[in-house]
């Protein structure tokens, strides 16, 4: 249809036509609009709870992180923060001090010496134990030798242990962590116990473990179970093992996101734990190095038994301790090297000639 518009006069509007709306569109209308503020309601409260999580877990670590840190002011072998930072394999030594039980923190001698290498590229951790009773010129005191390498965090702290460990087989070790072996209770406790799968049938301290049968461990349990020695066929080498057990299965558990919004946990882990690892070290660990322990493997030094002047020492020949090296610097990604000596200094003087 033409419409005709005369000079001055506007155009008609076009009436539109609305669309009907029926009770039934209304109700769909109201229908969506509810779903949609319980949806977004929803994402909302799920992300309030994750930042709630988060940040309790992010307090509870910075305080527990602040009260372990322990700098023993060791010159590092290599760049740690450089390490940390790009993701590269870095090493651990982890000591047990033996008379936490006791009711005395972080004194004495260390009745477990491992070191720990974690490799995210490889996916991979390795834990090589050290034995204690190891023959050695402790660092800054050789005029004591023949030393145990247990001794060495009695005479001069963590920063003896680390000196004379990467010594006495080459390896550097980039940080420390020392853990109350008398503790070791009250963490399992704080983790809720661990599943262990006992190595050899024996009874200690009133409770009895069967070989291959999987027990979940309290805390007294867990104790008893690495405390044994003398009915170990393997002496302090099977202990070894029992300890390198029940602290992995700590270190998994501790992990789980119920025990990290524990408070009960960070409190015991400040307790029972001293470490140069600073929080933004940990925080690094945490996002970077997670993958390093999806593959386990587990060794240890073997020695033999020596006497000398009455006291039993462990010698370890030089072929197994070149083993060992080659096996820690392998993990590390560094070249190989000859095994240490902790009776030579680096210009290759004896340090005997040095101090006496």
């Amino acid at each position: 249809m033409v419409v005709v518009v005369k000079n001055g006069e506007r155009p008609p509007k076009r009436r539109l036509e609305k669309t009907k709306t029926t009770p039934s569109t209304r109700s769909k209308k109201r229908r969506y609009k509810i779903i949609f503020f319980w949806i977004l309601l929803g994402l909302v409260s799920c992300l309030g709870c994750s930042i709630f999580y988060l940040s309790r877990i992010y307090r509870n670590a910075r305080q527990a992180t602040t009260m372990i840190y322990s700098p023993n002011n060791v010159n590092k072998k290599r760049d740690t923060t450089s390490l940390l930072k790009n993701g590269e394999p870095i090493s651990i030594l982890l000591m047990g001090t033996d008379t936490g039980a006791l009711g005395r923190n972080f004194k004495g001698r260390t009745d477990t010496l491992i070191l720990l290498t974690l490799n995210p590229d490889k996916e991979k951790m390795t834990l090589v134990s050290l034995p204690r009773d190891a023959k050695v010129a402790v660092s800054n005191y050789a005029s004591r030798y023949p030393s145990k390498l247990n001794s060495a965090y009695d005479y001069g702290g963590s920063a003896a242990a680390v000196k004379t460990v990467q010594k006495y087989l080459n390896v550097p070790v980039d940080f420390y962590a020392t853990i109350n072996m008398g503790g070791l209770e009250n963490m399992v406790n704080a983790v809720n116990g661990v599943d262990i799968k006992p190595t050899l049938t024996f009874s200690y301290g009133g409770y009895s473990f069967t070989k291959d049968k999987v027990v979940h461990m309290s805390g007294p349990q867990a104790l008893a179970y690495v405390r044994m020695r003398h009915s170990d066929p393997l002496g302090d080498y099977g202990r070894q093992l029992r300890q390198r057990q029940v602290l992995t299965q700590v270190a998994a558990n501790g992990s789980n996101l119920k025990n990290l919004l524990s408070t009960k946990f960070f409190k015991e882990v400040s307790k029972q734990l001293k470490t140069d690892l600073s929080f933004n070290d940990i925080m690094l660990l945490a996002l970077k190095y997670r993958k390093a322990t999806h593959h386990m493997n587990s060794d240890h030094a073997q020695g033999a038994p020596q006497m000398i002047n009455g006291v039993s020492f462990e010698t370890v020949p030089e072929d197994e301790k070149q083993r060992v090296t080659d096996l820690l610097r392998s993990s590390l990604n560094i070249p190989q090297a000859e095994t240490g000596n902790t009776l030579l200094n680096s210009d290759g003087s004896s340090t005997l000639d040095t101090q006496n």
